[in-house]
């Protein structure tokens, strides 16, 4: 694991800013000793990944189309215009009479409202469009640091953070059970830190991942590196680096 180090660190230490963040009590006691957590810090955790949870991921309403994504679209009583295609690399979708109609960057619920607008149109009378994703191909999560298998995986449905790490054919054996989730939104880096060993025995919930989402597994080899952003991030919510 010794070669992983230099590059984590060196990813690391592009992006913490410490003036950018306050750090919680919590945060300060992090990692070193064991966090003994009172039942209201229990709670906050667990409502901090319940939002995470409900956020932008695959099988979300919310959640946007990507290329590559596979849609099952469905009209009511129209067979002929109920079926399955693949959203093309430029986020496309091509569906019978309409044509060529773009599909990435909105939810499925805008492309349902777009179709029955257009067939309404032209061709149908009062149409009823259900779109749903079937494939979620265009998200990915990196999984790295100390796991048995490390790699970029896709996101089929809905995936927490247990199931990427299993997807990597678990922890190594020097894992210390923490794990960090650096994240992209709106342009910004944020990061999360999670206790695999709390998730594992239900003292903490299972956060659902969204695309473009990195694991670290953290272990002893590499803390060196992750310890300045460690002792920073509260545990289960992210914080702007």
């Amino acid at each position: 694991m010794a070669s992983d180090a230099a590059p984590i660190k060196q990813e690391v230490t592009e992006l913490v800013k410490p003036t950018s963040l306050t750090p919680t009590a919590s945060a300060l006691q992090f990692p070193d000793s064991k966090i003994v957590q009172s039942q209201s810090e229990r709670t906050q955790i667990a409502q901090a990944t319940h939002a995470l949870a409900a956020s932008n991921t695959p099988g979300s309403s919310a959640y946007k189309i990507g290329p590559q994504d596979v849609l099952e679209v469905t009209v009511f009583k129209v067979s002929e215009l109920s079926k399955t295609a693949q959203v093309s690399e430029a986020g496309t979708l091509s569906y019978p009479l309409v044509g060529d109609v773009i599909a990435a960057g909105k939810t499925p619920r805008q492309v349902e409202r777009e179709l029955t607008e257009l067939l309404g149109a032209k061709y149908l009378q009062n149409p009823q469009v259900s779109v749903y994703v079937k494939e979620f191909n265009s998200q990915r999560v990196t999984v790295e640091g100390a796991v048995k298998h490390p790699g970029v995986f896709p996101i089929q449905g809905n995936m927490s953070l247990l199931q990427a790490i299993a997807l990597a054919q678990g922890l190594e054996t020097v894992s210390d059970d923490t794990v960090l989730i650096f994240r992209q939104t709106n342009g910004k880096r944020s990061a999360a830190r999670f206790d695999i060993a709390n998730i594992r025995t239900g003292d903490a919930e299972d956060p659902a991942l969204q695309a473009g989402d990195v694991v670290v597994a953290g272990a002893s080899a590499i803390k060196e590196g992750l310890g300045n952003i460690l002792k920073m991030l509260p545990l289960a919510s992210f914080a702007i680096l």
